[in-house]
């Protein structure tokens, strides 16, 4: 498989969201790697990932995925980061592993219950017969990078970056409406029941983020009442991309005092 492994300290791994790709995230692997070890590869059905994905297996592939990555990186332990689509991932993985997570962080993370909308089930409909009018609809998403900016002309630039890396790295909408339907046999309310790693639930601002909304990503602390919670300002759902400082602010502080909390336990 096929991993990113920068930066040094404590380990984190980067588990992507719905799009697959770990060069979407870019940003925030660059600011992350200058206080963790930050480990990071794209969703296993990506031809550019080399992983193992079994259609049979579905959504266990990307599980499983994560102790692999971490196998390869040499890395018993890490703190477990997971992006939108991800975040079910990642909390998946705290649950069956919990003895190789040593903090869990749920980024603008789909809850266990999540279900498509109308507009997501408008586009399954045929994924690739709609995909030109998806991407204009991403349009929808300036008003989030331009709020994370400072000023117009600000804005448009970071749009355009954006934009760039996203065609330069393109998804496929045929997988991502793959990784949709997989959920479909998921059921993870009572493993998730079993996380006791300590959890971080970090959002933008409600009314920043057109994806998914704040209010499901806080049903991971109903689940977990001792889980954390932090908002990165003026941004929504793209927060780890169009404010990476901030985003790192938040992580990094929660992973490395995660593990040094880890570290006493065992020399206890």
């Amino acid at each position: 498989m096929n991993i990113v492994a920068v930066g040094s300290g404590p380990p984190i791994v980067i588990v992507p969201g719905i799009q697959g790709r770990w060069e979407w995230m870019k940003p925030a692997v660059d600011a992350l790697a200058a206080g963790c070890r930050v480990i990071t590869f794209s969703l296993a059905d990506e031809p550019t990932c080399g992983g193992r994905f079994d259609p049979a297996h579905g959504f266990e592939s990307y599980v499983d995925q994560i102790s692999d990555a971490m196998d390869q990186a040499g890395v018993a332990k890490a703190a477990v980061c997971g992006v939108s689509y991800g975040g079910l991932i990642a909390a998946a993985f705290a649950a069956r592993h919990p003895e190789r997570v040593s903090s869990l962080l749920l980024v603008s993370a789909i809850p266990p219950a999540w279900a498509p909308d109308a507009r997501v089930r408008f586009y399954l409909r045929a994924p690739v017969l709609l995909s030109p009018l998806f991407l204009v609809g991403s349009l929808r998403m300036y008003k989030e990078i331009a709020a994370a900016t400072d000023g117009v002309l600000p804005g448009m630039a970071a749009a355009a970056r954006h934009a760039f890396n996203a065609l330069t790295h393109m998804f496929s909408p045929a997988r991502m409406a793959r990784r949709v339907h997989l959920l479909g046999p998921v059921n993870l309310d009572r493993e998730l029941e079993r996380v006791t790693a300590p959890t971080l639930v970090v959002t933008g601002e409600d009314a920043l983020d057109r994806v998914v909304p704040t209010r499901l990503t806080h049903e991971y602390l109903r689940l977990w009442p001792d889980a954390q919670r932090a908002t990165i300002r003026r941004t929504g759902h793209l927060g780890l991309i169009t404010r990476p400082g901030d985003f790192a602010a938040v992580v990094v502080p929660f992973v490395k005092a995660a593990a040094r909390t880890q570290e006493r336990r065992r020399v206890v």
